[in-house]
């Protein structure tokens, strides 16, 4: 039985501990850490008999194979720290970090005190992206030319959570930037972004956006357009394209039904899903189950700290290009 401890238990914190309780048979949480007594509830209800409000304490006092960094990003740098230092494996939700520098220094740590390390790029572990990536395996496109993802939130998160977020490229668009290297299977050299805000919050006073267009230009010569918006009325909007020189292979939205009603007045259909953790519920316990089996079978995980070191760098420069309103080389930020 792999022994995991939880710190943060918010959205996504709550559910790969559910995940690891109820559907994972070779792991179990006996440990949590919040600031919350509701979180606190939450675990205790199941099954998770030792809650701590301190990391040190957590580590001092429980056995522990691995961890779960399920705390807000401003706080990842000094838990990653104190894992890393304990020898803990560790699951880490995106992003690792807001800053590069840091980022390069929990790299030469990890080197010093080497534990498995997956970043929670869960969207890699959607079924429908794991069937195009599939295909494109199999070569069916030939080599993919173009990538076009749609991002789209149903509405903006409140602005104390978006002021240490690191805003809509770093905690949002870094999700499509990952997908996109993924399928494309070949390093970024340049980025371009522009970006607006529409919304009624106040973004430009913490430096955000709500609307984003992003290009990104690899070595093997393709193309990929992330298209991100905070504020789609019609629900959560996840469309992905990828186009080759032998067809194309897309996926639309998912519904909580297929029923569409033709009438007088047209054809409808229904709103896609509510949010994230509705539309990508399969991918979060798929990717909770890879790291298992990796700390099972004492593999590196597919996903690796470099996944999450190069995402964060082609945040970096989309916000970059966005702000200074030019093509960015990637290696001006690496």
């Amino acid at each position: 039985m792999i022994k995991i401890g939880v710190i943060g238990l918010g959205r996504i914190g709550k559910v790969h501990l559910e995940n690891i309780q109820y559907h994972i048979p070779t792991a179990k949480v006996v440990a949590a850490c919040s600031g919350s007594e509701k979180g606190f509830a939450f675990a205790k209800e199941r099954g998770v008999q030792k809650c701590y409000t301190s990391v040190q304490q957590m580590l001092a006092e429980v056995e522990l194979d691995a961890v779960v960094l399920a705390s807000p990003t401003a706080l990842h740098f000094e838990h990653l720290k104190l894992l890393i230092a304990a020898r803990k494996h560790i699951f880490c939700e995106k992003p690792i970090d807001l800053s590069l520098e840091n980022v390069q220094f929990l790299k030469k740590e990890l080197d010093q005190n080497p534990v498995n390390f997956m970043v929670g790029f869960n969207r890699r572990y959607d079924p429908t992206i794991l069937s195009i990536k599939k295909q494109l395996d199999q070569q069916k496109l030939g080599q993919p030319q173009s990538i076009r993802l749609t991002s789209r939130d149903p509405g903006p998160p409140p602005m104390e959570f978006i002021k240490t977020s690191g805003g809509l490229f770093l905690d949002m668009a870094i999700h499509d930037f990952d997908l996109a290297s993924y399928l494309m299977g070949s390093e970024v050299t340049e980025v371009y972004a522009t970006a607006s805000v529409f919304g009624e919050l106040p973004l430009e006073s913490v430096g955000d956006v709500d609307t984003a267009v992003t290009v990104l230009k690899f070595k093997n010569k393709g193309f990929a357009t992330i298209e991100n918006s905070r504020n789609s009325v019609y629900g959560y909007d996840q469309r992905l394209e990828v186009f080759g020189a032998q067809g194309m292979l897309s996926s639309t939205n998912q519904a909580d039904t297929m029923v569409s009603i033709s009438d007088q007045e047209g054809v409808h259909h229904p709103k896609p899903v509510g949010f994230f953790i509705e539309r990508y519920q399969a991918s979060y316990l798929n990717i909770m189950k890879a790291f298992i089996k990796a700390l099972e079978q004492n593999e590196t995980p597919e996903l690796s700290f470099q996944d999450g070191l190069h995402s964060l760098t082609l945040s970096l420069a989309a916000k970059k290009s966005s702000e200074e309103n030019r093509l960015v080389l990637l290696s001006e930020i690496s």
